[in-house]
């Protein structure tokens, strides 16, 4: 496993990007929660898509397509929840459900070495 420095620069900057974007369009007390939470989503999937190679090409093209897929699911969902409002235990079960499930799916393809 490589991991691209400069790539995932790139890929942090993106997400706090969005996240501030987040904050500038929600405005109610969860907003901080919804920032905090979509940045960490966006930068781990995009991390993994973007700073990360591993030995085997076929491992390296796995982890991107599922952490892409992660990514934008998260993104669609919280440009979703930005427009309702939500509570807080509903969200961040959702979103940590999302995250561990994509966590578990990555490691798993990791392991498989294949």
């Amino acid at each position: 496993m490589k991991l691209d420095f400069i790539k995932t620069l790139i890929s942090l900057g993106v997400s706090a990007l969005i996240a501030y974007g987040f904050h500038s369009f929600h405005h109610s007390e969860n907003s901080q929660l919804l920032v905090i939470t979509s940045f960490f989503e966006l930068f781990l999937s995009s991390f993994f898509f973007l700073g990360l190679r591993f030995e085997l090409n076929r491992t390296t093209t796995n982890v991107r397509v599922v952490s892409s897929i992660f990514f934008f699911v998260s993104l669609f969902e919280n440009i979703a929840i930005s427009f309702f409002a939500f509570s807080k235990q509903s969200y961040i079960i959702v979103n940590g459900l999302l995250i561990l499930t994509g966590i578990l799916i990555i490691y798993s393809l990791i392991k498989a070495k294949q």
